[in-house]
């Protein structure tokens, strides 16, 4: 194994991408790596020579099991694109500069899709240029939209939340019983990719009926079929419980949360979601004269340790632990990924797949996975999610509230 290594988080946040900063201390510590530091706000925190040194957190009997339970990126996050390499020479030199200074050998990489771009850069760059490095790809989004892994660690904590938050909406909004309905629309995280909002179907158990229409950005959005769906429920519902995400996308293109004004765009070019919800609950309102409820479950989604799931904080972990063998196995420019081997029972390993295949690349909800209608999803997405949220890993409490580990 190198000297010393380093861990980043970056993007969004998940309940477990700090599972996965875990796996990779206690990998590289059993392997018997001298230093394991982290990134402080990932890439661009480096850049700044912004380190920390694992074992002040880490290294005591609790650590490890504190930032398993511990919500968000316990080294700060960050939204930085790496420029191209033809003109930006220097930046990429800056890496490596600070990576000499510490004798840091191998740097991991937690992250979605632009995180990966990032580790594929790095990769590229240490090639064309005789260096030795190596650059392996920690997987983690809510959104489980990187390609060829099973799943991303990180959706299925959300997806239990989702599902779970839904069944209450459900309960709360059936309670009252009136003649004229309520209709509760439901926002939830998907720009491009519907398997956040698909998790809203996992709510269908024996003791709830789950909601009533689901929609994904997969399928082209028509808000006037939209407000006619809502009618023909209304005539034999009281309660009427549906799921949005919040990409959603109109047939010229539109997000649903664009119309009648603007959004703002973050530093990678992505619209800024958000309204969706709010939007349709007007329109509803304002078509039909029901009384409706937006509800935009934002960055609650990803932040619920409290009831993440026990399988998806332990696939975290392997995978932070997989990244670090496949660096000390002299893989570099490799992503791990998730790969399922059965489903009755559950079984699910690792391996290390090519960067190149995955940087940039976007999966989306299988087509024959949604109904014809767009409205609904199939027994086939059930089959494949529910597995992934089972299982729970109780909190440590401290004065009545879930105990967290946090960098000073």
């Amino acid at each position: 194994m190198g000297k010393n290594i380093v861990v980043g988080q970056s993007g969004g946040p998940t309940a477990v991408i700090n599972s996965s900063v875990a796996g990779v201390y206690a990998q590289a510590k059993k392997l018997g790596i001298d230093k394991v530091y982290g990134m402080v706000h990932g890439i661009e925190g480096f850049l700044d020579d912004k380190i920390c040194d694992l074992d002040d957190y880490l290294a005591s009997p609790t650590g490890v099991e504190m930032l398993k339970r511990t919500p968000s990126a316990f080294l700060g996050s960050c939204r930085f694109k790496m420029p191209k390499i033809e003109g930006h020479e220097d930046v990429y030199e800056k890496v490596f500069e600070i990576m000499e200074k510490h004798d840091i050998d191998y740097l991991f990489y937690c992250g979605g899709n632009d995180s990966m771009d990032t580790v594929k850069m790095l990769s590229d760059y240490a090639a064309a240029h005789g260096k030795s490095q190596r650059f392996v790809g920690v997987p983690k989004t809510v959104d489980n939209d990187l390609p060829i892994t099973d799943h991303c660690p990180g959706y299925a904590s959300a997806a239990k939340y989702i599902a779970t938050s839904m069944k209450e909406i459900i309960r709360d909004n059936s309670s009252f019983g009136v003649k004229k309905p309520t209709v509760v629309i439901v926002e939830i995280m998907g720009r491009n990719a519907g398997w956040l909002t698909a998790a809203a179907a996992l709510s269908k158990t024996a003791d709830c009926e789950g909601p009533d229409a689901i929609y994904l950005p997969e399928k082209v959005f028509d808000i006037d079929k939209f407000v006619d769906k809502v009618k023909e429920l209304a005539k034999t519902k009281s309660s009427i419980v549906i799921a949005v995400s919040e990409g959603v996308k109109l047939a010229d293109g539109r997000y649903v949360c664009e119309v009648g004004r603007e959004v703002a765009v973050d530093a990678f070019g992505h619209k800024q979601m958000s309204g969706t919800a709010a939007k349709l609950a007007d329109t509803v309102a304002a078509e039909t004269g029901l009384k409706t409820r937006a509800i935009e479950f934002s960055t609650l989604q990803r932040a619920a340790t409290h009831i993440a799931s026990l399988t998806d904080i332990n696939e975290a972990f392997e995978v932070g632990c997989a990244a670090v063998k496949a660096a000390d196995a002299g893989q570099t420019a490799m992503m791990i990924t998730l790969d399922r081997n059965g489903d009755e029972p559950y079984q699910c390993g690792t391996s290390a797949h090519d960067i190149h295949d995955i940087a940039n690349v976007e999966r989306k909800v299988p087509d024959e996975w949604i109904t014809e209608d767009g409205s609904n999803i199939s027994d086939a997405f059930i089959k494949y999610a529910r597995p992934l949220i089972m299982g729970e890993l109780t909190p440590l409490y401290v004065d009545g509230l879930p105990a967290h580990l946090v960098r000073k």
